[in-house]
């Protein structure tokens, strides 16, 4: 407890500790509970008896930990029994952290590239810009094109759509659009995901030229 000064006399309050992400040790108050874990082989050899994964009375489990050093770790409360793991509860932190990390980064991040136009966009523009969306579409990435309309020029919204579906068609070797073409305050969008293109090996390329 920590020590408060003020008010002319001493107060004490309690600090609390955060809340454990597991329920460890004692924190774990059921009478059964089943042991798993990559490590029972080490904990055998260290207790001298055999140890394999199964069901155990949790008080006998709560007793290797105190003698190896170790903590119970529920990793499973909702199994029927719990199911519970012996080993450093840092280190197993560090271990769920690092391979949650890992699988994040080799998650596939969604990348959106943005194309603007205004109502009047002009042919020379217009084809610019399609050619910088398949570019876009070749790299994988999702192409959000928009249509932004300023002051009196929403009157052609009809414009801004007949243009958008014109983009659509342009692209539709490389990309599908998610929905049609919608408002969106003064702006008018359509979302394009490219397709998956199987690319030819380099010897089918070759036969082929």
């Amino acid at each position: 407890m920590a020590k408060r000064r003020g008010g002319g006399r001493n107060r004490y309050v309690r600090r609390e500790e955060p809340t454990p992400q597991f329920r460890i040790n004692d924190m774990i108050r059921v009478p059964e509970v089943r042991l798993v874990g990559d490590n029972l082989e080490q904990i055998s050899e260290q207790l001298g008896r055999k140890v394999e994964s199964g069901v155990f009375d949790i008080r006998e489990l709560k007793g290797w930990g105190r003698d190896l050093g170790l903590d119970l770790v529920e990793i499973s409360p909702n199994a029927s029994p719990p199911v519970v793991r012996l080993t450093d509860y840092k280190k197993f932190l560090y271990e769920k952290k690092r391979k949650e990390k890992e699988i994040r980064s080799k998650a596939v991040k969604t990348v959106i590239k943005e194309v603007r136009f205004g109502p009047n966009t002009d042919d020379h523009d217009f084809e610019f810009k399609v050619r910088h969306a398949r570019g876009f579409l070749e790299d994988g990435a999702k192409v959000k094109a928009y249509v932004h309309f300023r002051g009196r020029s929403i009157v052609f919204k009809d414009r801004g759509e007949l243009l958008l579906l014109r983009f659509m068609k342009e692209l539709e070797d490389l990309g599908a659009a998610e929905a049609m073409p919608k408002m969106e305050g003064r702006r008018m969008n359509v979302i394009i995901s490219p397709k998956k293109v199987q690319k030819k090996s380099k010897s089918k390329a070759e036969n082929d030229a």
